[in-house]
């Protein structure tokens, strides 16, 4: 199942007011930006989150699995 730009606009709507989001198709997926890094890929309607120091706590109980 292809990542539909909905789900993408979703995942940027939450994460505004952190900084400048951007996002672009990659692969037939698409990667956001923040501030002009690469911080989540989004694959099959999934966001995956890259693991940062700065966002530990918060994420410690998230689920974690690879994008295949």
């Amino acid at each position: 199942m292809a990542t539909t730009i909905d789900f993408v606009n979703y995942v940027c709507e939450q994460i505004s007011g952190i900084g400048d989001i951007n996002y672009k198709k990659m692969f037939g997926e698409y990667m956001v930006y923040i501030n002009g890094k690469p911080v989540i890929i989004i694959c099959d309607n999934t966001a995956f989150v890259k693991k940062l120091d700065c966002i530990e706590e918060q994420m410690k109980n998230a689920r974690n699995r690879l994008p295949i």
